[in-house]
């Protein structure tokens, strides 16, 4: 059975973080019944210390009960409307068959796939409510044991859209973070502009330990929701920074745009060459093109540049093209489906020696889809040599299909083969040719050793 032509194929190549609902303190928060915020008292210097958002001016502190924000719960941001049983067994047929016809593994990745689709179709017939009929597609398609692929109901999709155009917002201090469980604390890995984080000095590498005395990892469990809360509404963090002990930063709450930032900045170097630094946190959110175009603009001419890919979780190919065009040009490699391949190809776009300049790549476990491929395919064309650890190997292309009630089923449709390397990515990640790494709390930008062996390599 051909797909039909609704199912609006989008060929945007995006690859996704293993969940869309990633443990980082950038989703809306929501609670259904908000606490009450409790009126505070701050001595006259700890107030002077904090940074008042413009919207904040003139209200009076106060701060929300940490107990009760951990106990409310966080809701779906949007409810899905309900759908009929007829239009559930469509799009439910629609699905099975897409999966049928382009899954990159024949074999569906060793599962009986017949056996799974049986056992969610006798579900879906024996009657179900929309929420319960979405979770079970959802199931069905995260039983292929595949980490990638996701089907996505009406809900999520309007949620992803605006995520990608940098829309998302939500009430809290400004930080994207990663949950640490084994050592109780969440690390900062972006600190986003303008926000009650940056001028309140919380940087790159540091860990928060607590809000308002209650511990952010507690039994291994995250619980960084504490976190956020109402605006213009107070909170006590218990912050360390790498190698110094713990303090605590008073923040006012406020609504935060998730547009993550591209650090740029010269590095430090003993004969004063010119190296310059570049972060590249996603390839999930359109503005970054723009902010690297910017950051080399504002470089000039370099001696050598360190792009740190070690938060990339992937994104779009439409976000990461236009950046690997700064820096190699022509067929990078080719993708492969089960009946063809298509290459990637990418036209020269230089900003002063970008096209020239020695390059480092900086990977990491973090490191994910077309972070791993943009990564090695500036190897394997000779552009730049990697430091850090090996990357956990996912270079699986997903494309959307679009369904008639609005939802979408992102599916692992191709895998990445680079033009030269013999190495399958996907099974190998991308290994470095120096190792280099430390836990992300554990060092500054100044200290970094990934930093440090990419001066070596370098020559600097």
């Amino acid at each position: 059975m051909n797909l039909k032509p609704n199912l609006k194929r989008a060929l945007i190549g995006i690859i996704l973080c293993a969940s869309l609902a990633c443990n980082f303190v950038t989703n809306a928060f929501n609670p259904q019944s908000t606490p009450t915020p409790i009126p505070i008292t701050l001595t006259p210097n700890a107030t002077a210390s904090i940074y008042i958002p413009e919207q904040c001016a003139g209200m009076p502190l106060a701060t929300m009960p940490a107990a009760a924000l951990l106990a409310t719960p966080t809701p779906v941001t949007a409810v899905n409307p309900e759908i009929s049983s007829d239009l559930q067994k469509d799009v439910f047929e629609n699905v099975v068959n897409t999966v049928n016809q382009v899954y990159v593994y024949p074999d569906f990745n060793g599962k009986d796939w017949a056996a799974l689709t049986q056992k969610y179709r006798q579900q879906i017939e024996a009657g179900v409510n929309t929420a319960d009929f979405y979770a079970a597609i959802q199931q069905m398609i995260y039983d292929l044991g595949d980490e990638h692929s996701q089907f996505l109901s009406p809900a999520d999709v309007a949620e992803w859209n605006a995520e990608f155009a940098g829309k998302t917002e939500y009430v809290g201090v400004g930080i994207y973070i990663q949950p640490m469980p084994d050592k109780n604390r969440v690390s900062i890995l972006s600190v986003y502009p303008n926000s009650p984080a940056e001028h309140s000095g919380l940087k790159v590498h540091d860990s928060i330990l607590a809000a308002d005395g209650l511990p952010v990892i507690k039994d291994g469990k995250d619980q960084s929701q504490i976190i956020l809360g109402r605006e213009c509404t107070a909170v006590v963090l218990t912050v360390q920074s790498p190698g110094e002990a713990p303090r605590e930063v008073t923040l006012l709450r406020q609504k935060i745009h998730s547009q993550l930032k591209v650090e740029a900045q010269l590095v430090q170097t003993a004969d004063g060459s010119k190296i310059g630094y570049l972060s590249l946190p996603t390839f999930f959110d359109d503005s970054i093109p723009a902010q690297v175009a910017g950051a080399l603009n504002e470089f000039g001419e370099l001696d050598g540049l360190i792009l740190d890919n070690r938060i990339n979780s992937g994104g779009s190919s439409a976000v990461v093209t236009p950046i690997l065009a700064h820096f190699t040009n022509g067929t990078l490699g080719h993708y492969a489906s089960r009946t063809e391949s298509h290459p990637l190809e990418v036209s020269a776009d230089p900003i002063y020696n970008s096209q020239s300049v020695p390059l480092i790549v900086l990977v990491g476990e973090e490191t994910v889809s077309y972070g791993e491929i943009f990564s090695g395919v500036l190897r394997d064309m000779g552009r730049a040599k990697i430091v850090g650890e090996p990357s956990l190997g996912n270079v699986e292309v997903l494309y959307s299909y679009s369904f008639a009630d609005g939802s979408t089923l992102w599916i692992a449709e191709e895998t990445f083969k680079p033009l030269h390397a013999q190495e399958n990515w996907e099974l190998t990640g991308i290994v470095p040719d120096v190792l280099a790494y430390a836990d992300w709390d554990t060092f500054t930008f100044e200290t970094d050793p990934a930093i440090q062996a990419a001066l070596k390599l370098l020559g600097h």
